[in-house]
């Protein structure tokens, strides 16, 4: 705790809930890149198809469609609850998938069909870790907070993906779930300690009415928020056009265009990783000098810059550069988006509009879907190109259209 009192980064773990929170969500996302890289390459190699790997990649997201009630239901039975529920349903899964590839008996029908269930339910699952920290966290711990859970995700796409390679590589896939599985029931377990008490602000109602009609509300409330619905714009943006390069597509980069393997596609998921980690950090060390709204805009289009970069590069190790100058610039893009949202949004309306914010994450399905026939009648420069250029112009768009929301130093949105 003393360390804690001294180092600013690290006020948020002055909250009891934050210190069971944090190791939570980290091992969460450290299981969930290694099933990826378990899972991912494994289909790759069975079916030899590339469009088959943006299939198996769009299905890790088609719990996007229903995010919106999963938010309505956090409202309601509380956002620990739900997401205690979320991560037995890892566990349950994870458990299947390590039978079958300990038997011998996986095959891409089965591994397809068990992705799309758990892709009904981890979309959300950083939906209901944001709302959690903005329901615990004190206002002025609120940046440092998200940037120091941030890191969570960016330092396991470093060690779930290297560890993930390297356990298949040594051990095999399946005692390689074994410590998948292991991972899933200590998150599981920690997630108990998370706070369970939902405060109110004063004149805030408790939620009545049908889900239909809290959905409606909730949709209503982001179109009439201006703020809301460009950085729902923009966020619906770089998961069509940024994270598809830098996300499932890397194992065809790894396989197709380096010539690598398993343990080179961890490294340059790795790479990417880093540089998110580092600007995670860098955001939960000086956020409270950041302007929200310009720092998106800015590094949306900085990171739609380096993909362009990335999509020509034939070279690996130029290739993990740029990864990782991508990763740094994407965390100052990202992290603000959450923190806009927490502080303009209502908080009786917090829990929905966030369910609709993860509405925003299918534009990645959607991404993935059409990347895969462009990269193998076009090839992954072109269709990187495509991508990058597209985000950009758009990027533009959204930033002139708002630019009162989203780039006057005035605006709620730029309040440090």
């Amino acid at each position: 705790m003393g360390l804690i009192a001294r180092v600013p980064a690290l006020a948020p773990f002055r909250i009891r809930s934050f210190r069971f929170q944090w190791p939570a969500d980290l091992l969460a996302s450290w299981a969930f890149e290694m099933e990826g890289v378990i899972l991912g390459w494994f289909v790759l190699v069975a079916t030899e198809s590339v469009l088959a790997l943006a299939v198996f990649g769009s299905l890790q997201f088609l719990g996007t469609l229903i995010s919106p009630l999963f938010g309505m239901a956090g409202d309601r039975i509380g956002y620990r609850n739900l997401l205690c529920l979320m991560r037995a349903t890892y566990v349950a899964v994870a458990l299947m998938l390590m039978g079958l590839f300990l038997t011998g008996l996986a095959s891409p029908v089965p591994v397809f069909i068990l992705s799309a269930l758990i892709g009904l339910v981890r979309p959300s699952d950083i939906t209901l870790r944001n709302l959690l920290v903005g329901e615990t966290m004190p206002a002025e711990y609120l940046m440092r907070a998200m940037g120091v859970s941030r890191t969570t995700a960016d330092s396991a796409r470093i060690v779930g993906a290297l560890s993930g390679a390297t356990l298949v590589a040594v051990m095999g896939s399946g005692l390689a779930y074994v410590a998948v599985c292991v991972v899933y029931v200590i998150s599981l377990g920690l997630t108990f300690g998370v706070g369970i008490k939902r405060l109110r602000v004063i004149g805030e109602a408790p939620i009545h009415g049908s889900p239909l009609q809290s959905l409606k509300e909730s949709f209503a409330y982001v179109w009439s928020t201006p703020v809301v619905r460009a950085v729902m714009l923009l966020a619906f943006l770089v998961n069509f056009a940024a994270y598809p390069l830098v996300g499932s597509l890397l194992a065809y980069v790894a396989r197709d265009i380096y010539g690598l393997g398993q343990t080179g596609l961890g490294w340059l998921i790795a790479s990417f990783a880093g540089g998110a980690l580092l600007g995670s950090i860098v955001v939960s060390t000086h956020g409270a000098r950041i302007r929200p709204a310009r720092t998106m805009v800015a590094c949306t289009l900085g990171w739609f810059t380096f993909n362009l970069a990335f999509s020509w590069v034939e070279e690996a190790l130029l290739g993990e550069a740029i990864l990782f100058a991508a990763g740094l610039v994407q965390s100052f893009c990202m992290v603000p988006m959450a923190v806009i949202i927490l502080r303009v949004t209502e908080p009786a309306f917090r829990g929905r509009v966030m369910g609709v914010r993860m509405l925003a994450v299918y534009g990645l399905p959607v991404g993935l879907l059409l990347s895969g026939p462009l990269v193998e009648h076009a090839g992954f420069a072109i269709t990187g190109s495509l991508y990058s250029l597209l985000g950009i112009g758009f990027t533009l768009l959204i930033a002139v259209r708002w630019r009162a929301e989203l780039w006057h130093q005035g605006a709620p949105a730029n309040l440090r």
